[in-house]
């Protein structure tokens, strides 16, 4: 799972990304490459699970986050940052709310919305060229052979051209199975999720809860295929330096129930409709991610391609109900381990055991 990091200079996304991952400054390549740094997706379902089956490894799913230099029609135009960014699954905009006076706003004052429109206005423009070049390398391909998979295709991209002259981001076209696959090669980054990322102020901290539902509902509501996220990345960057309890204690101190970290991806999750169901036994206990609403048979594949193919039964059982009955034997006896087939739709927390030929 890529998820790229973007947004206007001095607006936070940088310290967020070293915050994430860890990976700091001096990584980066050139001017217009994009930073990459993996971080562990806390779940402690899986520590839960770890005290009962005492394996020597666990295994916790992953998200790969891609730190981009600032968003600008310059930057745009760079073929490296470009193909760097059309293959993130996700983009992460980071919205500067906090107040600065010795980091000053590009455009001298805070305005989130602002700062919004600007970047997607940039993506809308970016689109638009690639749409213009198929179109016009179609007509000519159109005058040469006829043929109703050419028509298909125009007819799409008209209607890709005109939602992108309005001004509006292609992920707010309703699309069929078939239209969504002849988009997905040209990658269009205004079709992207977007999770916007509220980057607020020290002081503002303890209505952070409030501050995102405010733009939830107001500002932010109604966005096709967008979520809400937010966070205060100097309080992220103190809890990177503190341990787990000291972390608990600091976050509590602001009235808040878990970090920004978590609940950042947490949304990330939700904006691109992903789930992670889990494995537990002696050897490896392990988190797996897949799409929302994956049948049995597919969330095998995630594990291994043959356990697709050959997949015959898998066991299911919820973690919580294997926590408290002691493990496998103990949900056995209660008649909480069910055998489901290749349709079942798998659900976040199933702990799977897959049954293959």
């Amino acid at each position: 799972m890529k998820t790229a990091i973007i947004g206007l200079p001095m607006v936070g996304k940088t310290s967020l990304f070293t915050i994430l991952t860890g990976v700091h400054e001096a990584t980066r390549v050139g001017l217009m490459e994009a930073r990459v740094g993996v971080t562990k997706v806390p779940d402690k379902r899986l520590e839960a699970l770890a005290k009962i089956f005492d394996p020597p490894k666990i295994t916790h799913a992953t998200v790969e986050y891609f730190d981009f230099p600032s968003v600008s029609k310059e930057a745009l135009r760079d073929p490296s940052y470009l193909a760097s960014m059309r293959v993130a699954d996700a983009l992460a905009h980071v919205l500067r709310l906090f107040p600065s006076d010795t980091v000053p706003h590009e455009k001298g004052s805070v305005d989130p919305i602002r700062d919004l429109e600007d970047v997607e206005m940039e993506l809308i423009l970016s689109d638009l060229v690639v749409v213009e070049k198929r179109l016009d390398r179609l007509e000519k391909d159109r005058k040469k052979i006829k043929g109703p998979e050419l028509d298909r295709e125009a007819a799409l991209l008209e209607r890709c051209k005109t939602t992108l002259e309005n001004n509006t981001a292609l992920r707010t076209l309703e699309l069929s199975v078939d239209e969504e696959k002849l988009t997905r090669g040209f990658q269009f980054l205004s079709q992207k999720p977007m999770l916007f990322v509220l980057n607020i102020g020290e002081d503002d901290a303890a209505r952070m809860h409030e501050i995102e539902e405010e733009y939830r509902k107001g500002a932010l509501a109604g966005r096709t295929n967008t979520g809400v996220s937010a966070i205060c990345g100097k309080i992220e960057a103190e809890l990177a330096e503190l341990t787990p309890e000291e972390q608990r204690e600091y976050v509590a101190s602001y009235g808040l129930k878990d970090s920004g970290f978590e609940r950042l991806i947490t949304a990330t999750y939700e904006v691109l409709g992903l789930m992670s169901f889990l494995t537990a036994g002696e050897t490896e206990v392990r988190a797996w991610t897949i799409p929302m609403n994956s049948p049995a048979q597919k969330a095998a594949g995630a594990i291994h391609s043959d356990f697709e193919k050959k997949f015959i039964r898998a066991e299911v059982v919820n973690w919580q109900a294997l926590i408290d009955h002691g493990g496998y034997p103990g949900v056995r006896e209660k008649g909480l381990l069910r055998l489901e087939g290749k349709e079942y739709i798998v659900k976040d927390g199933d702990v799977l055991v897959i049954r293959h030929g």
